[in-house]
């Protein structure tokens, strides 16, 4: 048996938590790789699957984590990974090429541009046009101060103030400014709002889900920089070592069919010979199969297997059972799913 094991980055908070939405553990479980004391904050491992080795660790280190090799496949979100390979790119001058393998459909967020109110007139360039034009060194804070910074850039090259605005320091919140014109970016430890409402800072780049916090402080949205969701990265060099890769491919095909699987359920049914006529009739004018039906034929009798999406306002799941009664259908029997898997086909990596 082969010594070869995957690290696999596994996020502390509220993507592991089973009540506030992310739920990691029972989609690694449905996936068929159960965890221990990741439930408990740690130390996390997979005891069915010891070729796994459970790395526990917070979303804004694992893009590093990548890159160095300490970790083979982690699960962060968009913007943190994509925050890590900013600073890189800005601080070290170094280019890291992390690649998102897999959507996990959870832990969405927005990252958007606010500022008071008063100032939000206009559209947003207009806003920060207004902002650069009144003075030679703007001041931001962000908990992804290089995001930040990359957002920066790209409006100034856009807007003709590269020339005046091109320097930039990021620095702990109200530190000394290191530059005297261009972006002072504040990394502050939270409580971004409220900086902003003061004075503190000219504007900010906050993460948020429904923007309710922002409405509360009384401040406006100027800006969306990105959305955001929680999926698999991975540093593509892991090509390099077949079994490792190998390894990889098997995390992310099981836990595709865990995703795939989520409000889906399988419907069995019976049906007499007279009848089958008709319900295929039915299945087929519904695209209720792929290729072909699943179909188990007995002497008197006929069962039929289908896999229906719950979520599916226009075919909604107790229409469906209500229609394959009408049509003869008996015996229907709704099994839910763990894990669903297409193909090997669904994993590009």
């Amino acid at each position: 048996m082969s010594e070869t094991k995957l690290t696999v980055g596994l996020p502390a908070g509220s993507l592991a938590d089973t009540k506030r939405g992310g739920n990691l553990i029972d989609l690694l479980e449905h996936a068929g790789f159960p965890t221990k004391g990741y439930a408990q904050g740690g130390p996390s491992s997979f005891p069915l699957t010891p070729f796994l080795v459970g790395w526990d660790g917070r979303p804004q280190e694992f893009g590093s984590q990548l890159a160095l090799g300490e970790v083979d496949v982690a699960i962060g979100g968009d913007d943190w990974v994509t925050e890590c390979m900013l600073e890189y790119k800005y601080e070290y001058d170094t280019d890291i090429q992390l690649k998102k393998v897999l959507p996990l459909n959870r832990g969405k967020v927005r990252i958007v541009i606010i500022t008071t109110k008063d100032l939000a007139q206009g559209d947003g360039d207009a806003w920060l046009k207004n902002v650069l034009a009144s003075k030679k060194l703007v001041t931001m804070v962000s908990e992804m101060p290089y995001l930040a910074l990359d957002w920066f850039k790209k409006k100034i090259d856009a807007l003709g103030f590269s020339g005046s605005h091109g320097h930039f320091s990021v620095q702990k919140y109200k530190t000394p400014p290191q530059i005297e014109d261009g972006v002072l970016i504040y990394e502050p430890w939270g409580k971004t709002e409220a900086k902003v409402v003061s004075g503190a800072v000219d504007f900010a780049m906050e993460i948020t889900q429904t923007g309710s916090a922002i409405r509360n402080y009384g401040l406006a949205i100027v800006d969306d920089v990105m959305t955001s969701e929680a999926g698999i990265w991975a540093n593509p060099t892991i090509r390099d070592n077949p079994e490792k890769y190998d390894l990889a491919r098997m995390f992310l095909l099981n836990l595709y069919g865990s995703i795939h699987a989520e409000d889906k359920v399988l419907v069995f049914f019976n049906a007499h010979k007279e009848s089958v006529p008709t319900l295929m009739n039915y299945l087929k004018e519904k695209h209720l199969f792929g290729d072909e039906p699943t179909i188990n034929e007995g002497v008197n009798f006929t069962e039929f297997s289908i896999e229906l999406n719950m979520a599916n306002k226009n075919l909604p799941l107790a229409r469906v059972r209500y229609e394959l009664a009408k049509r003869g259908a008996t015996n229907i029997e709704t099994i839910p799913l763990d894990s669903s898997i297409p193909g090997l086909d669904v994993i590009d990596f």
